[in-house]
C-alpha cells in the first residue's frame, strides 16, 4: 500500500500526520508505526497522528508515541493537527477536534513562512500533587517536574530515566520535566515516555511545567513564556484559588517541514 503523508514540527517535537478519514490505516499495527517513525529507517518522527472523521467535531485526533503504541494528550502534536487540517480544510482557520483527553479548540491565530503561531485550548488541570521537592500533575498526560538551577549541564536522558522507571510510575510510565525558574519565564527540558529519550520540547510538559511553578509561588502570572532546545511556547491559565487550573491554552508555532508518499 502506498501511504501519504506530511511531516509537520512544533518548536522542534516532530510528528507524522496522516489524513485518514477513510480508515485505512491499520491501528494495531504497532510495529508499522514504530518504523514509520524511526528515523534511520524509515520517515522520522516523535510520533505519528492519524485525523479521522468526528461527529461533534471537525475531525478526531488519534496519537501514537515513537514506540508504535498510543498516547494521551499531545500538545504539540495538536498544533500540528490543527495546522495540518488547514490544508484539509483550507477555507477554517478555528478547529475542534477530539482527542484522548475530550475536545479541544485549536486557533490558527496568525501565519508564520507556510506554517502557524496555533492557540490550543488544554484540558483542565487538577492541583498538583507534591512529591518532596517535586510535583506531579496531568495536562492531558501525567507529567513529574522537578525544578533546578540549571537544565544546561543536565544529563536529561539519564536523570528522567531514573524517574520515569521507578516506583511508582514504572507500570505506565510517566513524562519527567527540569524546569530552571528565570524571573516570570521558565526553561524546559523533557524526557517523554513512548519516546523514551529527551525531545527538543513537549506541548503538556511545557504546561505542566508553567502551572507548577506557579502552584508553588516560583512565578506570580498566569501567563508565561516557556523556553525549550526548539523553540519559545507560551502558556496561560486561570487559577481556580485551590481547586486546580482552567482556560489552560498552549501557542506556538507549528510548521510543515514536508510531504511525501511511502510503501508500507
Amino acid at each position: 500500500m502506498i501511504l501519504a503523508f506530511n511531516k509537520y514540527q512544533a518548536t522542534g517535537n516532530d510528528f507524522i500526520l496522516i489524513d485518514d478519514r477513510e480508515r485505512r490505516f491499520d491501528v494495531q499495527n504497532s510495529s508499522l508505526i514504530h518504523r514509520l517513525c524511526n528515523r534511520r529507517f524509515g520517515i522520522g518522527g516523535d510520533g505519528l497522528i492519524l485525523l479521522r472523521t468526528e461527529p461533534g467535531a471537525d475531525f478526531r485526533m488519534i496519537y501514537f508515541n515513537s514506540d508504535g503504541y498510543e498516547g494521551s494528550m499531545c500538545g504539540n502534536g495538536g498544533r500540528c493537527a490543527a495546522a495540518f487540517a488547514n490544508i484539509l480544510f483550507p477555507e477554517k482557520n478555528k478547529f475542534v477536534f477530539k482527542a484522548f483527553d475530550g475536545l479541544h479548540e485549536a486557533t490558527l491565530a496568525a501565519r508564520k513562512d507556510d506554517g502557524f503561531i496555533v492557540r490550543l485550548s488544554m484540558s483542565d488541570v487538577l492541583p498538583p500533587e507534591q512529591m518532596g521537592e517535586d510535583v506531579v500533575l496531568n495536562t492531558g498526560s501525567p507529567h513529574y517536574v522537578s525544578f533546578v538551577e540549571d537544565t544546561s549541564n543536565l544529563d536529561i536522558n539519564r536523570e528522567g530515566r531514573l524517574i520515569r522507571n521507578s516506583e511508582p510510575f514504572l507500570r505506565d510510565g510517566i513524562n519527567v520535566n527540569f524546569a530552571e525558574i528565570h524571573n516570570q519565564s521558565i526553561t524546559v527540558r523533557t524526557y517523554e515516555r513512548g519516546v523514551e529519550e529527551e525531545t527538543l520540547s513537549c506541548g503538556t510538559g511545557v504546561t505542566a511545567s508553567a502551572i507548577a511553578a506557579f502552584s508553588k509561588g516560583l512565578i506570580s502570572q498566569p501567563k508565561v513564556r516557556v523556553f525549550t532546545r526548539g523553540g519559545d511556547l507560551e502558556v496561560d491559565f486561570t487559577s481556580a484559588n485551590g481547586a486546580g487550573y482552567s482556560e489552560v491554552f498552549l501557542t506556538g508555532e507549528a510548521m510543515p517541514v514536508f510531504q511525501g508518499v511511502i510503501e508500507v
